[in-house]
Formats: structure tokens, sequence, C-alpha cells
């Protein structure tokens, strides 16, 4: 089956293969990514290089083991806004960016403005971002904080 979308053109089934193996292993030889596709080395190149021009693959890293960094508490935190107009948002999204524990922000639709990833050493580390910290980012009226216990998946893909 082919997908099409007029911003990035078309994929298919041996595109979707390529995508998983190398969200799965960035560091795949396109030889051996050839093999698990089922495509011959020149095509597979060609797919790969199309699918990183046309912005299906935005880049690659390492994976990096938070229990080794020293990084292992995750909580997640509902933020609710005094102010939600642009301004306030966006002065709030560029303040999230220079904290270094947030792990993650998302503008949520619903009962709070955002929810945020904060990955942190424990919880007294936590305590102290959230209060120092997240508490005093621009516009935050509240916070509610979820701790998570396990990540059961966590892969985007």
């Amino acid at each position: 089956m082919v997908l099409k979308s007029p911003e990035r053109g078309q994929i298919d089934g041996f595109d979707r293969k390529i995508l998983k193996e190398v969200s799965e292993d960035g560091r795949i030889s396109v030889t051996e990514l050839a093999d698990r596709v089922g495509l011959s080395k020149s095509p597979t190149q060609v797919r790969l290089r199309r699918l990183e021009q046309e912005g299906y693959i935005r880049g690659y890293r390492a994976e990096l083991d938070p229990v080794k960094l020293d990084r292992e508490h995750v909580a997640f935190v509902e933020v609710k806004l005094s102010d939600t107009r642009e301004a306030a948002l966006a002065a709030f999204n560029k303040a999230t960016i220079a904290v270094p524990e947030i792990e993650e922000c998302h503008m949520i639709a619903g009962a709070f403005d955002y929810l945020v990833k904060v990955r942190c050493r424990d919880m007294g580390a936590y305590r102290r971002v959230l209060g120092e910290v997240i508490s005093a980012l621009p516009h935050v009226a509240s916070t509610s904080t979820h701790v998570s216990m396990q990540a059961v998946k966590d892969r985007a893909f």
C-alpha cells in the first residue's frame, strides 16, 4: 500500500521497513539494512537518503541510560498557566527549553495547559526542580505531579 502526502511524497512498505529498522538501530550499515528490508544495497541507500531529505528521518542519536546518568526519577507535571494568550504561551515555551531536567513539554487541550516530563536524580532533586524552577516559569499558576513508578514503554516507535 502506498501512502501519499502532498508535502512529503510517497512511502511504501519498503520505506516503512527502513524507518522501523533505523528507528531501532540508527547505526545499522546500509548493507545490513538492505538485507533486513529485502532490497539490494543501492535502492536501499537511495530510499534512505530520500527519507532523510523529505524529513521522515530527522536525525540519529544515541540512546542514553538514565540510570547510569543518575537521572532515573521521572515525574509528569500538569501545569496550569495564569494567562493563555499567545505571548504568555510563547514565554512559557521558551523558558522550558532552557531547563535541562525538562525532557518533554506538551501543550494540552483539556483540564490543564501543559504536560511536562521531568527527569532527575531522585525525589529530592525533583522537589527542588519543581519548587525553584518549574513553579518560577512564566505564568505558572499551579502544578500537579504524577510520579512514574515504571516505564512500560519508553520509545516513540
